[in-house]
């Protein structure tokens, strides 16, 4: 058996992006890992054991190609319209859902984040 551990994005900001993740969503530093030309952050929301790595490697200087970004990271927002609030005072959002009750916000490099409202109960 199996489970969940981390997702990884390759950042070219370290700062900037710790700054964007953690005005966004909360998410702070739980481990980092260096070498010689890297640095790997992980990013936790404290409740669930799940990272986001942000990998910065030192002498990378060009964007990544994220190709047609079909792809992305998902949060649920305990308070989806206060999140939502957030997120266009920061000018984060970059796709609106309305019929299906979501939206998607952009860090500093271009990846998709999309913020999800609480689980029926």
């Amino acid at each position: 058996m199996v489970r969940f551990d981390h997702f990884n994005f390759n950042i070219l900001d370290l700062e900037r992006s710790l700054k964007f993740y953690r005005d966004a969503l909360g998410l702070e530093p739980v481990r980092e890992l260096s070498g010689d030309n890297f640095r790997l952050v992980y990013l936790g929301d404290g409740k669930s054991e799940f990272t986001l790595e942000l990998t910065y490697l030192f002498d990378r200087t060009e964007p990544y190609n994220l190709g047609e970004c079909e792809f992305h990271l998902a949060f649920r927002a305990e308070d989806f319209d206060a999140m939502h609030r957030h997120h266009q005072e920061m000018g984060v959002i970059c796709f609106e859902n309305p019929a299906m009750g979501i939206y998607f916000i952009s860090d500093p490099d271009g990846y998709w984040i999309e913020i999800l409202p609480p689980l029926a109960e």
